[in-house]
Parts: structure tokens; sequence; C-alpha cells
């Protein structure tokens, strides 16, 4: 089959793109530097002709409120429309855990803007909401840091390695479209301060960890449980540990 990778170049889009090609697929890693741009509509066109199924990692290069909105609206529409034009039989996006549950923030109400357009379509879809990533937790230590002190809210937490993200986006792509939502994450699940301190102390980094119970990720406020799945989620193969002792020098 023929397959469209949008976001093909990222860290999720160079792993699926890989797992797509080695079962045999034709397939396209589009991105802005491989000339096909979902905000312009540059080679979209071209690019989904004759395409079966079309893959949607895209990420917003901007977290600001409304240039967040305004891109996953436009891309949305001009993916879309392309889609429907082309005669593309499955769509695929990848989006979060408890979007619907943390509309305080302004990146996940233009994700479920992003479902929403996608719900409408009429072209057939699967939505994959997928924990936060294991390679983002530094950032999440380092977006909560002031001096030496990480201010970490006391949420539960349960984030998944990135290969096992590709591996379930891959499966679920070529497979037949479920029309719905379909939540991955992984193994290991334990309040968020433990996970940043466990990576803190693994990289021997000496910032001190302060939990809170103001319920506070990325500047928005959230629910105690908004980060992990609600019910039923395919769980990934790769723990926390195993993770780090493959992505890190010095583990605790």
């Amino acid at each position: 089959m023929k397959i469209v990778v949008i976001g093909g170049t990222g860290l999720i889009g160079t792993k699926v793109v890989a797992k797509l090609r080695q079962l045999g697929h034709q397939v396209i890693a589009a991105s802005p530097n491989t000339g096909i741009n979902t905000i312009t509509g540059e080679g979209l066109a071209d690019a989904l002709s004759n395409t079966d199924i079309v893959v949607d990692l895209a990420n917003s290069p901007v977290w600001e409120d409304k240039a967040v909105m305004e891109f996953f609206q436009t891309a949305g529409h001009n993916l879309l429309t392309a889609e429907i034009n082309a005669g593309v039989k499955h769509h695929l996006a990848l989006s979060i855990v408890g979007v619907d549950l943390m509309q305080d923030s302004g990146y996940m109400r233009a994700k479920l803007v992003q479902e929403d357009l996608i719900r409408r379509s009429g072209v057939p879809y699967t939505i994959v909401r997928s924990t936060q990533f294991m390679e983002f937790i530094k950032g999440i230590a380092d977006q909560a840091t002031e001096g030496n002190i990480v201010h970490i809210s006391n949420v539960e937490f349960q984030p998944i390695a990135a290969e096992n993200v590709a591996t379930f986006v891959t499966e679920a792509a070529v497979k037949p479209a479920v029309n719905g939502i379909v939540e991955i994450a992984g193994p290991d699940r334990m309040p968020l301060p433990e996970f940043v301190s466990r990576y803190l102390k693994a990289t021997n980094d000496q910032r001190k960890i302060v939990p809170n119970e103001h319920g506070n990720y990325y500047g928005a406020q959230i629910g105690n449980t908004s980060l992990v799945p609600a019910g039923q989620a395919k769980l990934g193969s790769i723990g926390f540990e195993t993770w780090m002792r493959s992505q890190l020098q010095h583990v605790s």
C-alpha cells in the first residue's frame, strides 16, 4: 500500500516510516523539509495521489494559544480536504490521552479541535491517544525548574517509550479504520514526581524535586488522573527502568 506519513521526519515519524517500509509498503515521509507542507498546501495533492493511508504525526512548532490553534485547524482542513479529493481510505492521527480533560491548556484545546475535524470529515479514521513520551521527561523537569528546585505536581503518570508509540501507530495504520479512539500507555504508573526523581538521579542531576498538589502541567490546571488512561489501554513493552538503561550512561 501507499502510505503518507505527515511529520515523517520527527521523533515518532522516522520510526513509523522505517517500520512501514520494513513491512513492504510504499512510504512517503512528508514534512516541509521534503516539500510537503500541510499549512501552505505545497506538494500535498501530488503526495496523496493514489494514497491508501495517511498517518498524521505533525506537531505545531509553537505552543502559543492562538498560533497552535491556527496550526491544527489549517493543517487539519488542508490535509483532510486533500485526502477526500484523493480517495484516501484511512486517516490515522496521533493525539493525547486525556486531551478532552485538559481544556485549560491552549495546546489541548487545539488537539481536540483536530480530533473533531477528523471525526466530521467523512474519511475513515483511527485516533491513537498516547500518554506522554518517556523521552520528554527531562523537558517536563526543565519547564518546572526554578533555580535548583523542580516543582512537580503530584499527578498520576504513565509514560510510554517512543519506540512503543511507533509500533502501535504502525500496527493501527495498516489495520482497518476503527472510526474511534485507541489509547496507548507505558507499563509503569506512578506519581509524576517519582518518574522525574528517578530520571534526575539516573543522570546525576542534582536538582531537588518538590512535589505539590496544584495539579499544574505546563502552566495548565489538570486533574489527578488526566495524564493516564481512563479505561483499557494498550500497554507498551518497554518499562521505565529498561528505557533509562537503554538511553542513559548513568543509571540509578
